[in-house]
């Protein structure tokens, strides 16, 4: 992980993600959502939010993927009754 100038994360994928992706450290602590995948295809990028205060701590360290995005789930939408 690396931190840009504007705030946000840059990632270095080693996986495939989807904009949404939510990213934890080993621990399982939610530490960034992916906003968009940049770069080459073979060696992707991603910028990401940053979703703790202290985000220094988790550069140059390993994130992955958490298990469920919020991005991939159906969104559940309720109709009015009339």
């Amino acid at each position: 992980m690396h931190l840009a100038g504007s705030g946000r994360v840059i990632v270095q994928l080693s996986k495939e993600l989807v904009e949404g992706q939510i990213l934890c450290d080993d621990k399982g602590t939610r530490v960034a959502k992916v906003m968009e995948l940049i770069g080459p295809v073979k060696r992707p990028f991603a910028s990401a939010t940053p979703l703790t205060n202290n985000i220094k701590k988790y550069i140059g360290k390993r994130v992955f993927m958490f298990e469920q995005s919020p991005a991939s789930t159906p969104k559940k939408f309720r109709r009015r009754k009339n």
